[in-house]
């Protein structure tokens, strides 16, 4: 445990959360991946609330990191204190790479740290859960690795397993959003019970192809039915994109999250520069990354200031 602050110290805590990708295709709403983008965020104690480093609108009583980091202290019976908060962040604003959750882990973690407690994973994870709605994101962000989750009453119950070392994620991002609340209203209400089978069995196979990394067996499972044949309408440049990927080399292509953000798994570095190269073509102004599933879920540091 963190010794508590003493009379007149100054305290500041460092924050790092991994980028994640929801769904992995087959896996809606359950499986989750740390990726190895870390979005950094900075508190230190301030005579007033300052939010810096972010996009977004609104008050900084409305920041999401500030909102979580509020949640935290009343659930640790601790008084919140004023902070200055920055956020570090190459996560484009297209969506799908996790940015809402690295935002609500990163105050929760930040609320144990500056009250002299030590990181508590299951505590932040259930914690996490409850301000986001659902663990897909959050779960890989505290975590690290490919995770599946599910909530059993107030608690959020996680399996994790590693992910073959030589697969490549290739992130592309165009320059446009999809709002998660449209993404959610382009779902049926209600899918057929064939459509269920399908879904658990390819989900299943799906994390252990990973695990495995075979080419063959991820190129086999990774079809979904639930999800993204709802959503892809709504991504424009969906499907040239996914043509452009998949003709030079790329295992499978995904929907990451709800969106915009794509996903388009590779075996090794060679592959993965091959469908970069055809992305960028089909379309230059793309934000894209090549990356690593990262088994590091969040970390943070305690600084005494002088």
């Amino acid at each position: 445990m963190n010794p508590g602050p003493t009379l007149g110290e100054r305290r500041r805590v460092i924050v790092r959360v991994p980028a994640t990708s929801a769904n992995l295709g087959v896996g809606f709403d359950v499986l989750g991946l740390a990726l190895t983008l870390d979005v950094t965020f900075t508190f230190e104690p301030a005579n007033t609330l300052v939010v810096t480093g972010y996009d977004g609108d609104g008050t900084p009583e409305d920041n999401l990191v500030w909102r979580s980091y509020v949640a935290a202290c009343r659930e640790l019976g601790v008084a919140a204190e004023a902070l200055h908060i920055h956020e570090d962040s190459s996560i484009p604003g297209s969506g799908g790479l996790g940015s809402s959750s690295a935002c609500v882990v990163a105050g929760i973690v930040a609320a144990q740290l500056l009250a002299g407690r030590a990181l508590d994973r299951p505590f932040t994870l259930n914690l996490a859960t409850r301000i986001e709605g659902h663990p897909d994101n959050v779960a890989p962000a505290v975590m690290g690795g490919l995770v599946s989750s599910y909530v059993d009453e107030d608690k959020t119950v996680t399996t994790r397993w590693p992910v073959a070392p030589h697969l490549r994620f290739v992130c592309l991002a165009p320059p446009y959003r999809v709002l998660t609340s449209d993404a959610r209203m382009a779902l049926p209400s209600m899918v057929p019970m064939s459509t269920v089978s399908w879904q658990v069995g390819r989900c299943l196979a799906m994390v252990s192809a990973l695990a495995s990394g075979r080419a063959s067996e991820i190129r086999a499972c990774c079809h979904d039915r639930i999800h993204e044949p709802y959503r892809a309408p709504l991504i424009p440049d969906y499907e040239r994109l996914q043509e452009a990927c998949l003709e030079a080399g790329a295992i499978t292509y995904l929907i990451s999250g709800s969106g915009a953000t794509m996903l388009a798994i590779c075996d090794g570095d060679a592959a993965a520069e091959r469908v970069t190269k055809a992305a960028v073509t089909a379309m230059p102004e793309l934000w894209i990354r090549t990356m690593r599933a990262s088994e590091r879920g969040v970390s943070a540091r305690l600084e005494v200031l002088a």
